[in-house]
């Protein structure tokens, strides 16, 4: 069994640690304030931000997840977590006699094509947002320190308590229809079971891809989305939005590296995930 350390316990980041445990391998939670939650395993309290707030914290780990939320949407606070954090805990394993490997979190807004076209891992990321650059920042980092550290992209996560399309829905919204503006999503449980998948391969030796995209099998229009989304649970029709002809479509995100390496989803549609939650009402959107 492994030593592994988790940094960011949030809803994703606590489940995966969870599950780590569950499966008995040596787990530490690092998060900036204390969980609500007693948990079957320890927390360390640390703010990545402040190297002098790590000096205590142990360096003999195997593997490190590392799945960070920024406190907003603000290039600052991006900034803050993928680049004076990440170093600061880079280098505080550049002295251990082994450092361990990484697994990070990053996004698909790290792809900047929005003429609908089909992106993959080898698809170009010069994303016009400062945000989105510091996360490519951030993996370039990390793949410089080892070829063993790889990154995932999640696309748009939806599930429970990640209702915002569906409050969008329930209000019965004016949406693109002509061009259409692709979406790409993936279930909050496939996160959490991708990030569960690569650990297990990476620990089992196997030399991963520096990157993996994770989304499910289904790109689709937001139109053809929220239409469903409408029949299902007897919401408002969308109406279509006027936009002029050249209005950007987004991209459509390939999964198949992915499935390649053997993870088969959970909720390979967004009607499977979205038939399994539970509908709003229009006050509750």
């Amino acid at each position: 069994m492994a030593n592994i350390l988790v940094i960011g316990c949030g809803d994703i980041g606590y489940q995966v640690a969870l599950r780590l445990h569950q499966q008995g391998h040596q787990v530490t939670g690092l998060k900036r304030s204390a969980l609500s939650i007693s948990t079957p395993f320890p927390i360390f309290i640390a703010d990545i931000r402040s190297a002098s707030s790590l000096v205590s914290l142990p360096s003999n780990f195997d593997a490190v997840v590392f799945i960070v939320a920024p406190d907003s949407r603000q290039a600052g606070d991006y900034e803050a977590l993928y680049d004076v954090g990440l170093s600061n805990l880079l280098e505080h394993f550049a002295a251990t006699e082994k450092s361990p490997s990484w697994l990070m979190v990053s996004s698909t807004s790290v792809y900047e094509q929005n003429r609908g076209e089909w992106v993959d891992e080898a698809s170009m990321t010069e994303p016009a947002s400062a945000t989105s650059r510091w996360l490519v920042a951030a993996e370039k980092r990390l793949w410089a320190a080892s070829d063993r550290n790889c990154v995932v992209r999640f696309s748009g996560i939806y599930g429970p308590g990640r209702d915002w399309l569906l409050r969008r829905a329930a209000q019965g919204e004016s949406i693109q229809q002509e061009p259409p503006s692709y979406t790409n999503r993936i279930h909050s449980e496939d996160c959490v079971a991708i990030l569960l998948f690569l650990m297990e391969k990476q620990l089992a030796g196997l030399a991963l891809e520096p990157c993996y995209l994770a989304t499910d099998d289904e790109p689709a229009s937001l139109w053809d989305v929220m239409s469903w989304l409408s029949e299902q649970f007897a919401y408002p029709h969308p109406s279509a939005l006027p936009v002029a002809p050249d209005a950007p479509q987004n991209k459509r995100c390939r999964n198949a590296k992915l499935k390649a390496l053997g993870y088969r989803l959970l909720y390979p549609s967004y009607r499977d995930g979205y038939g399994a939650m539970r509908p709003l009402s229009a006050a509750e959107g």
